[in-house]
């Protein structure tokens, strides 16, 4: 039987409670794989694993009671080797590797900022702050509302400003943040969202950088912000793209 990954410990990590259990229907019981001074919280995989709601919670409910007793490195939903000798072989292949990643996340955790435009302020910041686009504006309105190349025009002039502003509040907001986290990944890109990136914060320093982003809020009121944490540290498992390999586990590990 295939053998479901939740995350990767220390050897020397608590005990996890016995009655433990995460994804399945019915639910598999969490166990524990060692190999050498690393460890792997693992259960078997269910057949026909899909990201149902009750299964992403239970895989995050694991790593929750995981992280309550120390660093644990999290693999994402989904993740699955062929059998436990195979989970047991990456750890000791890769267990340089691993051992950095728990001392570099040990206390800390991550906080995904989401960013978009709120259309009417930020519209409304373009036509007051570009002087050709008012001067169009105005002559458009002088005109009956413009010809329909005027038009287009102008519709093109707002188009670029904003996706302009799009970038420069984009730099600001990482600006701002940055400093107040220990490292920063960015986030895939995505339609509907100017900023998506994720902060490792150290758990102690949570509240200033909660702070940090609210001072945010204020000071750019056309920028909607949203934020999730704290969460596992899902974004800085590996250090960099050239050790990806499908997911942060490595090779014989991969995602349903």
């Amino acid at each position: 039987m295939s053998t479901y990954v939740y995350g990767i410990t220390a050897g020397s990590h608590p005990a996890l409670p016995e009655d433990l259990v995460g994804v399945g229907d019915p639910p598999r019981q969490v166990r524990v794989l060692q190999a050498g001074e690393l460890a792997a919280v693992v259960s078997d995989a269910p057949e026909g694993l899909r990201p149902k709601r009750k299964d992403l919670l239970a895989h995050q409910a694991v790593l929750a009671e995981a992280g309550a007793g120390g660093v644990v490195l999290p693999m994402r939903f989904g993740s699955v080797a062929p059998d436990d000798d195979t989970v047991t072989s990456v750890l000791t292949e890769r267990s340089d590797h691993y051992t950095e990643r728990l001392g570099a996340l040990e206390g800390k955790v991550e906080y995904n900022v989401k960013a978009s435009h709120q259309e009417e302020a930020v519209l409304h910041l373009v036509m007051s702050g570009n002087p050709d686009i008012r001067a169009m504006t105005e002559a458009n309105r002088k005109a009956g509302g413009g010809s329909y190349d005027d038009r287009l025009r102008l519709g093109e002039m707002v188009v670029a400003a904003v996706k302009a502003r799009e970038g420069e509040d984009a730099t600001e907001l990482q600006q701002a943040l940055e400093p107040v986290a220990a490292a920063v990944a960015a986030g895939p890109e995505s339609s509907g969202w100017l900023f998506n990136v994720s902060f490792l914060v150290d758990r102690d320093d949570a509240d200033g950088f909660l702070a940090t982003v609210d001072q945010v809020r204020t000071s750019h009121p056309h920028i909607e912000l949203r934020v999730n944490g704290p969460l596992p540290p899902y974004s800085f498992v590996d250090p960099g793209p050239a050790e990806h390999a499908g997911t942060a586990a490595g090779p014989g590990i991969a995602q349903e």
